[in-house]
């Protein structure tokens, strides 16, 4: 799968992910640096499948059932890595049974 990690992960964690097979880049290395939400999710859809997230609003603040993009939200006790790294493995169980447009909390 093809996954994009937003600019409030660790961009360590894409190295994580990538270690499962997934194909990983960061908002920066897409060029989407500060993009909005609504704008960052539509641009992604056409070359990601998967958009990975700590912002717990993101599910409020969009419309989802239209996109094709998926979207994890991972809820740790901050965005340090050693925080985000523990739910690697949980974000590859999600990943690879998610369904587009589909939104996943991880965490607490």
């Amino acid at each position: 799968m093809r996954v994009l990690i937003d600019e409030c992960v660790p961009r360590k964690f894409k190295f994580s992910i990538a270690s499962f097979g997934h194909e990983c880049s960061t908002v920066p290395d897409a060029c989407l640096v500060g993009k909005q939400n609504g704008e960052l999710l539509g641009l992604a859809e056409d070359h990601f499948d998967v958009f990975i997230t700590l912002d717990k609003g993101i599910e409020y603040q969009q419309n989802l059932a239209s996109r094709k993009l998926s979207i994890i939200v991972i809820r740790a006790k901050s965005n340090r890595f050693i925080h985000v790294s523990p739910f690697a493995s949980r974000c590859d169980e999600v990943i690879r049974s998610i369904q587009p447009g589909q939104l996943v909390v991880i965490g607490n």
